[in-house]
């Protein structure tokens, strides 16, 4: 899958204490211009990468949530899904089996069709009907059945119980789109996207590349945000370097996906005038992933002694800064039902531990394989955790890794069919409940392809930590299948993020445009100056 990945780059640029005079809506009207260091091409092998039922990555959505409407929405600060595209949600059952919406009235697509529950219902199942491996089929294949009532309302029956459907609902998975436009069963090719949502959206393309993209004010919109601003325009840099010089330049108004580990530490103790800093709270991980049918790896003691040697700290502050720390399980802290199971179980790092690990196993030592990470996909600086880590496990003498990085169209493919006995993966949460840094992972037809199974997380423990509605209730369900995650060892958790956004003085909202989930609300954008 081209999964919704965590996108981290760190680079050695800093941001120089220079400052132009305006910010980057001069001459655009009363643009606000953003910039990011998310990549968008078009390929003969991912020719859709804006369809909803195929695009799964951070960058991706951050588009779809701009322009493609979805039944409820995260509000402002976080909680539980409120309505958006409907004026009424809820389930209808006490089994959380039933969930019923009833459409916001007048509401209509940006060209002024009218949205009707078949074009909800359409959206759904043309998801499901193309099935994209790559895609995010996943969240919503718990639905059985949709049935339409009236003018306005849809109901879904799901085969489990499931209290997250309603977050599931909130995913550009779920966004409603028209069906002259979007094929029911095939992709939609090229950067075009239509939705009922706040803006439209224009790309900018060279080549089978996106370099800009402007959203403007949808006025046939009716939802529930509020739009503070009449167009912003989202200008796309190859890497924090090149994003921190136009905000030095004046020709952004804030960076955001992503500012490098060095920028905000830079900024952290040398602060720039006329640029504010700001720290979020960052739900984003990043860990290693085994093919457990791999030969290398495929007896769980190669895995937990690997487990038992790296040393995260070390790779967070030595390699991210402030910008990242350690993480001891999948589920990341600020996340309910959150443990630190790996801590639990292996403690701080220890070679010689790790030593009798493999020897009560009767592994052969040094254990060889290839650590594999993604040379353009998380960063500059995937490439140093990469080689930290190998050299951890090299100076144990337990382990004689090999580093490869390769570029993210390639790795991704190889990943996905099994080629890597190794490798290394982030993520951002699809929503801010423990069941999407766990079910993804874990469960069947995981976005990873893993081969691992776990029949009693599958069968068991993912269907009944999805009937709680209070998701604390849940905890003793999620902390066995953390705990099972540390003895099994399928993934290795490595750190946990934070999120810093830069901006001109100015520039208000940004403490809500960019969420814990790194959604981006460019609603929330207001220039006062400039």
């Amino acid at each position: 899958m081209n999964r919704k990945t965590l996108v981290l780059p760190a680079v050695v640029g800093l941001l120089a204490p220079v400052l132009a005079a305006c910010g980057g809506s001069e001459g655009e009207g009363d643009a606000i211009v953003v910039g990011t260091t998310d990549q968008f091409s078009s390929s003969s092998e991912a020719p859709a990468p804006f369809d909803p039922a195929i695009g799964y990555e951070a960058g991706v959505w951050n588009v779809l949530r701009q322009t493609v409407q979805t039944l409820t929405h995260i509000p402002r600060g976080g909680g539980e899904p409120v309505p958006e595209a409907a004026r009424s949600c809820a389930f209808t059952d006490t089994e959380n089996e039933s969930y019923r919406c009833t459409l916001r009235a007048g509401l209509t697509f940006a060209d002024g069709t009218p949205v009707t529950p078949d074009d909800v219902k359409y959206s759904i199942q043309r998801v499901l009907d193309i099935e994209d491996e790559a895609g995010p089929v996943g969240l919503l294949a718990n639905i059985d059945t949709m049935e339409t009532k009236g003018e306005d309302q849809i109901v879904f029956h799901l085969k489990t119980p499931d209290a997250t459907f309603p977050y599931k609902l909130a995913t550009p998975a779920a966004g409603i789109v028209q069906k002259d436009k979007y094929p029911a069963k095939s992709p939609r090719e090229g950067f075009e996207v239509d939705g009922s949502g706040p803006y439209t959206m224009k790309p900018e393309v060279k080549g089978d590349q996106v370099v800009k993209m402007v959203f403007t004010k949808n006025p046939k919109y009716k939802g529930d945000v509020k739009i503070l601003n009449n167009k912003v325009e989202l200008d796309l840099y190859p890497d924090a370097v090149a994003m921190g010089k136009a905000l030095e330049d004046g020709e952004i108004d804030m960076m955001t996906r992503t500012m490098s580990p060095e920028q905000a530490q830079k900024m952290l103790q040398d602060p720039v005038e006329g640029i504010k800093l700001t720290e979020m709270p960052g739900l984003a991980i990043s860990y290693m992933a085994f093919n457990t049918e791999d030969p290398a790896v495929k007896d769980k003691a190669v895995r937990q002694a690997m487990a038992q040697i790296i040393d995260r700290g070390a790779i967070a502050s030595g390699v991210y800064g402030t910008t990242a720390e350690p993480l001891y399980s999948l589920i990341p802290s600020g996340i309910t039902n959150h443990t630190n199971s790996f801590f639990n179980k292996y403690g701080e790092p220890d070679v010689d531990e790790a030593g009798k690990i493999l020897e009560r196993a009767g592994i052969s030592t040094p254990v060889k394989f290839t650590l594999h990470y993604t040379t353009d996909h998380y960063g500059p600086a995937t490439a140093a955790e990469y080689k930290a880590l190998g050299k951890q496990l090299n100076d144990s003498k337990l382990f004689e890794v090999d580093v490869k990085g390769t570029p993210w169209a390639k790795y991704r493919a190889a990943q996905s069919n099994g080629d890597y006995a190794v490798y290394g993966m982030g993520w951002f949460p699809d929503f801010p409940d423990p069941d999407t840094y766990t079910a993804p992972f874990l469960d069947k037809n995981n976005f990873l392809n893993s081969p691992y199974e776990s029949t009693l997380i599958q069968d068991t423990l993912i269907p009944e930590s999805r009937r709680v509605a209070d998701r604390s209730a849940a905890a003793e369900t999620f902390s066995k299948i953390q705990d099972i995650v540390a003895t099994d060892v399928p993934v290795l958790p490595v750190w946990q993020g934070k999120q810093y956004v830069a901006s001109r003085d100015g520039l208000t909202g940004v403490e809500w445009a960019v969420t814990s989930s790194a959604d981006l609300q460019l609603w929330e954008l207001k220039n006062s100056t400039g």
